[in-house]
């Protein structure tokens, strides 16, 4: 009985066994060049097996492959260019309109210099050695700053976001200094530390700590369990977990953090240097509003800004070169 019923077991397996070998150049797999292909090979039942065969496409649809991608990245490119340009040169004209008719409207343009007259007090100012030092200044406090908040946020916010007894160890004493701004903390670093210039890398630091703190706690808690479970299972060790598992988990939280983290500590880079600098950016816009050098204030903010604007790209090219799987993931939520 047992062996009739093994013999027409077998028999289905042979009948009903997969024999089509699938094409990676065929129709079925024109959207990717490499497709492994499913060869079904002789036998049924429990002595059936398959193996995956890669069929490699030609050179000229291979080139064309390569050449399509290569075209949509330069379009994608050229069109996010055009739209930046598109969007500066809308502010400028609107700076450029503002000025030229002194507008005066609830906000007041008569006193506004003109972008012009910026620029041309920006190329006058451009070889100056003082000048120079100014923003040299201010991007190594940002950097320093930056760096040690960086560092603490995220070991801070890994074991915090990890480890319960840690976060209730740690958390509450944070939470309390958290709300407090960076620019209250000015009197307080310049009696803390020896010198001005630790005290506003402090106020730098403290600016963007928090922010890389709390994204990276967040996202250490909304790993997903069965990765954890997963990894465990497998023998992995606590270390390996937090730096394996946890910590890739997070990343895109970590980097939402530096992101902030860099913007707040320019505020409050900027804010230090008013009060107590004597070098940098946020001192040479202060001096020009006390000299009434109505160009050099709006050529403190547009370098700012421009600052600003070339560290915030830098976390994101970062982040990009860090989590390749963010960027294609989130193409199909993209119009």
């Amino acid at each position: 009985m047992m062996a009739s019923i093994l013999g027409i077991q077998t028999k289905a397996a042979k009948e009903y066994a997969p024999v089509a070998v699938v094409d990676a150049t065929g129709a079925n797999s024109a959207s990717s060049e490499n497709t492994p292909a499913l060869v079904a090979v002789e036998g049924g039942g429990a002595s059936s097996s398959f193996s995956l065969k890669t069929s490699t496409p030609s050179a000229p649809v291979q080139a064309l492959g390569l050449g399509a991608r290569a075209a949509m990245v330069i379009r994608k490119q050229m069109v996010s260019v055009l739209l930046a340009a598109v969007s500066i040169s809308a502010l400028l004209l609107f700076w450029h309109l503002a000025t030229l008719y002194k507008w005066n409207f609830y906000i007041r343009f008569t006193n506004v210099p003109s972008p012009e007259a910026v620029f041309t007090n920006f190329v006058s100012m451009a070889g100056d050695h003082r000048f120079q030092t100014n923003i040299g200044m201010s991007v190594k406090r940002i950097l320093e700053g930056f760096a040690i908040a960086t560092l603490l946020g995220v070991m801070l916010g890994l074991v915090c976001g990890r480890f319960k007894i840690l976060r209730g160890l740690l958390f509450p004493a944070l939470e309390v200094l958290r709300p407090i701004p960076a620019i209250a903390w000015v009197p307080i670093s310049i009696m803390l530390w020896p010198t001005t210039e630790t005290s506003i890398v402090f106020i730098t630091f403290i600016g963007a700590f928090f922010p890389i703190f709390m994204n990276t706690m967040a996202g250490v808690k909304g790993v997903d369990p069965v990765l954890l479970r997963a990894a465990q299972a497998l023998g992995a060790s606590e270390f390996t977990v937090l730096t394996k598992v946890v910590l890739p988990a997070a990343l895109p939280s970590v980097f939402t953090g530096l992101a902030v983290g860099m913007g707040v500590a320019w505020v409050s880079l900027i804010a230090a240097e008013m009060i107590s600098g004597q070098f940098g950016v946020g001192y040479f816009t202060w001096e020009a509003y006390s000299l009434i050098e109505y160009p050099n204030i709006v050529l403190g903010m547009v370098v700012i800004g421009v600052l600003g604007l070339l560290c915030s790209g830098a976390i994101v090219w970062v982040s990009r070169l860090l989590m390749p799987w963010v960027s294609l993931a989130g193409k199909g939520s993209e119009r």
